[in-house]
């Protein structure tokens, strides 16, 4: 009954981590992904970073972040997982569509009221393009008649 969701998974390993190991770390995640059913929509090797702080005599790591799209059951043994190895130093699991559903909201209701406004006055729900672009001109001229006149008053 779970749903597809989509996962940021960011683990850091130690920088003297050979490329075979990393990439056996890489694919054992990856058949854990499978296994649930899950994929991995991209992964990307940030490389060596620094550290906040030091974690484990590390000043330095690694950086690997999947984005996966799975079930919430996939979190859970991800997690259990990456405790176990030795190799990861830290891991990160964090929910990113709750994010973007939160954002598109947002820009919705921002939508809504700007349109509920300009009937009010009047006006149509959306600007037309010459609102557009008037109001662009608009904006590129403020700085310099704020630099001609010395502020936005002038010298009245």
């Amino acid at each position: 009954m779970s749903s597809v969701r989509q996962y940021e998974l960011i683990y850091i390993v130690p920088p003297e981590t050979t490329d075979e190991a990393l990439a056996e770390l890489q694919t054992q995640v990856e058949a854990i992904t499978q296994r649930f059913g899950a994929t991995i929509e991209k992964t990307e090797n940030w490389g060596r970073r620094k550290l906040a702080y030091e974690i484990g005599k590390h000043r330095d790591g690694v950086y690997v972040l999947h984005v996966i799209n799975g079930p919430a059951e996939l979190v859970t043994e991800l997690d259990r997982r990456l405790r176990v190895f030795d190799l990861v130093v830290r891991h990160l699991v964090v929910r990113v569509d709750e994010e973007l559903a939160i954002a598109e909201r947002a820009r919705v209701r921002r939508k809504s009221s700007m349109a509920s406004r300009r009937v009010r006055r009047g006006l149509p729900p959306e600007p037309t393009e010459a609102e557009k672009r008037r109001d662009h001109d608009d904006d590129d001229m403020d700085g310099l008649e704020q630099g001609f006149r010395g502020g936005r008053d002038g010298d009245r």
